[in-house]
């Protein structure tokens, strides 16, 4: 039977639906209702941003080894339900097992870490330019943290927000994507059981539109410190916007049109590997998913065929079964991927399989695992031939198609790397460390593989991107902890007198011999 779900504010659940109701089905399987979302309004937002505010002070004066110990309590709770979790997140978005597994095992490596940032927030003591006296630095939470995410990894982006903003003090309103209901319900509960005092963290179900508008008003009634974003390049130009206004920063983690350089001297074999995954892991739906392979006039052709064997051999269907991936994560999703296929133009060439758009038994594909017919399934797509002149070069696809494009110079390897604007992930596959290096330097991208594919995170390296793909906040590691603190600084004077900075500094005892003219 399906869960209804709905906000969970100040601890309890909300009590009606003034957004409507939304229903949330197996991708892979449509015919199966997964969860029905009573959706909040404006309203709901801006109250379980006033409930954040009323709980912030209590939660910041609890010592942040206590607030990390909590952390730790989420961890060990998130592991007890590992599977179950896992399963959920593969019902209700269509990620194969095996990849859901490996998110939520993102989760329990960010509370791990986080744990013992508990006992690490460190400021510093600085050393003073006058006698008897003392400078010191600290950090200090901001207040309430709006954190909305994507629904792509339902439980392991949002880890990335809202662990460190708990551990560094402050309190937290989420809003998930409103089309994963059940994934959010059982994460927030797993954060809840963890130990957290009523109030300080609050999850509200809405759509996006009346999320951004109860934002605003938040805003706007000084309810909200910092706004964390992960989500598409135009929403997140609009939050910049409009925290803007409020002279705060959000954290912004957008999309990307991530390059793969495959050099002459490349494993081609490993190449391969690196695209297959980047390219079609996920069914292509990350925000560091592969998309365009740049590879050197020499081996292009040699590439591409091995690239196009193992493309048309990969495993496709079924969530639960050894697959390369599944369906898309939901209907609109399927729509929109059916856009980004016009952007394929005569001028292309496509490889592997000639089939294109959504798989079924009137569009089939050979070796299909499960029934074609019961979900959202699309054929993987190769197009050769990308120019930066195409608009498919420079949008972010958000699907499973890889473009290809070749060059001859390094020079015009990293302008058709660089040139859509777009600075998230990137990867290179050489063997020259010269080639590396080189790379490394004029990459855009906040994110460089060598040998490894464009997607795949740890939780203690900082994730994020510049440009399109970001205002250069990062997540994950310590880097987070500047998100989510401000520093303060405190100096002690214990001279007994007024002394003054740059006016009561003692001489420098020498005489150097120099005056001006």
């Amino acid at each position: 039977m399906a869960r209804t779900v709905g906000s969970i504010i100040g601890g309890d659940g909300a009590p009606s639906a003034p957004g409507g109701k939304l229903e949330a089905r197996n991708p892979a399987h449509l015919e199966e209702l997964v969860a029905v979302a009573e959706l909040g309004d404006a309203g709901t937002f801006v109250e379980a941003c006033r409930i954040a505010r009323e709980a912030q002070p209590g939660w910041a004066a609890t010592p942040a080894p206590v607030r990390g110990r909590v952390v730790q309590q989420i961890g060990r709770i998130v592991e007890e339900n590992k599977e179950r979790l896992a399963r959920l997140v593969t019902r209700e978005i269509g990620k194969p097992y095996r990849e859901s597994l490996g998110e939520v095992q993102e989760v329990i490596d960010t509370c791990n870490f986080f744990l013992s940032e508990g006992r690490r927030l460190y400021g510093q003591t600085v050393p003073s330019e006058m006698p008897d006296k003392q400078l010191f630095t600290f950090r200090a939470p901001v207040g309430v943290a709006a954190v909305i995410t994507a629904g792509n990894f339902p439980v392991a982006v949002p880890s990335w927000y809202v662990i460190p903003a708990l551990v560094c003090g402050n309190t937290v309103v989420w809003k998930p994507p409103e089309y994963t209901p059940s994934s959010a319900e059982a994460f927030a509960q797993l954060i809840l059981h963890g130990g957290l005092p009523e109030g300080v963290f609050n999850m509200v179900m809405a759509e996006g539109p009346v999320a951004f508008e109860g934002l605003e008003r938040a805003l706007d009634e000084g309810l909200v410190d910092k706004v964390g974003f992960t989500g598409s390049t135009d929403v997140g130009r609009r939050i910049g916007e409009l925290c803007g206004r409020h002279l705060q920063s959000p954290c912004l983690e957008l999309g990307g049109k991530n390059p793969l350089v495959v050099m002459p001297d490349a494993d081609l074999d490993l190449a391969v590997d690196g695209c297959l995954f980047s390219g079609f892991g996920t069914a292509g739906q990350r925000c560091t998913s592969l998309g365009t392979v740049i590879v050197h006039d020499s081996v292009h052709d040699e590439f591409l065929s091995r690239f196009a064997a193992a493309v048309e051999s990969a495993a496709i269907g079924e969530p639960f079964e050894d697959v390369l991936y599944g369906p898309m994560i939901s209907e609109r999703f399927g729509r929109r991927f059916e856009g980004w296929l016009d952007l394929v133009q005569p001028h292309h060439k496509l490889y592997g399989s000639s089939a294109t758009g959504r798989i079924g038994t009137g569009n089939p594909r050979e070796g299909f695992v499960g029934d074609p017919d019961a979900g959202l399934y699309y054929h993987p797509t190769i197009v050769d031939g990308v120019t930066m002149e195409d608009e498919l070069y420079g949008t972010e696809s958000f699907g499973p198609i890889v473009g290809v494009a070749s060059f001859a110079s390094f020079d015009e390897a990293m302008a058709l790397a660089n040139g859509h604007g777009y600075g998230l992930s990137s990867s290179i596959y050489t063997n020259d460390p010269k080639n590396v290096f080189r790379f490394r330097e004029r990459i855009s991208a906040g994110m460089v593989s060598v040998n490894n594919s464009t997607s795949g995170a740890e939780a203690h390296l900082p994730f994020g991107g510049n440009g399109r793909s970001g205002n250069g906040g990062r997540q994950a590691g310590i880097w987070v902890l500047d998100q989510f603190t401000r520093w303060q600084s405190m100096n002690w004077d214990y001279s007994g007198k007024l002394q003054k900075a740059q006016m009561d500094v003692a001489d420098v005892p020498a005489d150097l011999g120099f005056r001006l003219p």
